[in-house]
């Protein structure tokens, strides 16, 4: 049952500032910084706030989040599609910063469940890993540039491109492994992960940083989380495709990457799945993802048991 008797505020956030409402009325406006999250703490205490919703707002959230959860708040980081969402079952058409926050704040005062707080050693890891991200997109915008260019001085400074962001990613991931491996507990985690065929280290430090539940959810939840799950369309007597939607794209897009050879070469368990899907007629996407959510399962699997993936491991999986 909802917990109506939590009173909320809701945090509308900006680079330079931070609009607050409660959830029934209040506001207040302070700067997005050190300075501006203390006053903001004390007048949240003031009102006896206990929950806070925010919005992602590309990292400008992150100060304030870490500050709030540090004096002992509960907030709760919301996607923009929530809050639309929210706003469209609310028929709010309106939007301004002030009109925003308050939405927040309805909204988180309307969940159910507030995720707990991430740890925040593997949440101060996810900035290095996000950094590998961006360095294989420009990686791929390179490649795409280079399939269309003609001069040799142009296509050599394009190479030359490509070679320099594939030496900094490798640089930056070597980093990264070694930060995760200080931390005992990340590094038992990430050999378990690291245990399964197909499983290499880009996409077990995404899985260990993008997914920290993973190894407390039900396969259902897990598939789910990363939106890997196929959710039906279905009314009456017409039968949709099923299709998969949302969750965690930089954890799907890793195990994607990661699903091809797999389903190829490294698992077998994986190759006989890929091979039986394609036997009856399903199409390749669908199999790969189908792949691609098993090597998910996997991953979930040996981090609930805490023992490293066999190929007996995949019985009952």
């Amino acid at each position: 049952m909802m917990e109506h008797s939590i009173k909320t505020a809701g945090i509308d956030t900006g680079k330079e500032r931070l609009d607050v409402a409660l959830d029934g009325g209040g506001e207040l406006q302070v700067a997005n910084g050190k300075a501006g999250h203390r006053q903001l703490a004390a007048w949240l205490r003031r009102q006896a706030v206990r929950r806070v919703g925010i919005e992602a707002s590309g990292g400008y959230e992150r100060g304030v989040v870490a500050h709030l959860r540090a004096e002992g708040f509960e907030v709760a980081v919301m996607q923009p599609r929530q809050v639309r969402a929210y706003a469209v079952f609310r028929l709010q058409r309106a939007k301004t910063d002030r009109i925003d926050a308050a939405m927040i704040a309805a909204c988180a005062a309307a969940a159910r469940e507030i995720r707990a707080a991430p740890d925040p050693h593997v949440e101060a890891l996810t900035g290095p890993l996000t950094l590998i991200e961006q360095i294989e997109e420009d990686i791929a915008r390179w490649k795409t540039r280079r399939e269309s260019t003609r001069g040799a001085a142009e296509q050599r400074f394009v190479e030359h491109e490509v070679d320099r962001l594939k030496a900094r990613r490798l640089l930056a991931l070597k980093r990264l492994a070694l930060a995760v491996r200080a931390r005992t507990d990340l590094a038992a985690r990430l050999d378990l992960l690291l245990s399964i065929a197909g499983i290499g280290e880009r996409t077990a430090i995404t899985l260990l940083l993008r997914m920290p539940e993973l190894g407390t959810l039900t396969r259902e939840e897990a598939a789910a989380l990363a939106g890997l799950a196929p959710f039906p369309d279905d009314s009456g007597n017409r039968h949709g495709l099923r299709r998969i939607a949302g969750g965690r794209s930089r954890v799907r897009r890793s195990l994607y990457a990661a699903a091809l050879p797999a389903a190829f070469r490294w698992n077998l368990a994986l190759v006989a799945l890929y091979r039986r899907l394609i036997a009856k007629g399903k199409p390749h996407k669908l199999a790969l993802v189908a792949c691609a959510r098993k090597l998910l399962i996997f991953a979930n699997v040996v981090l609930q048991r805490g023992t490293p993936w066999t190929a007996a491991t995949t019985h009952g999986v």
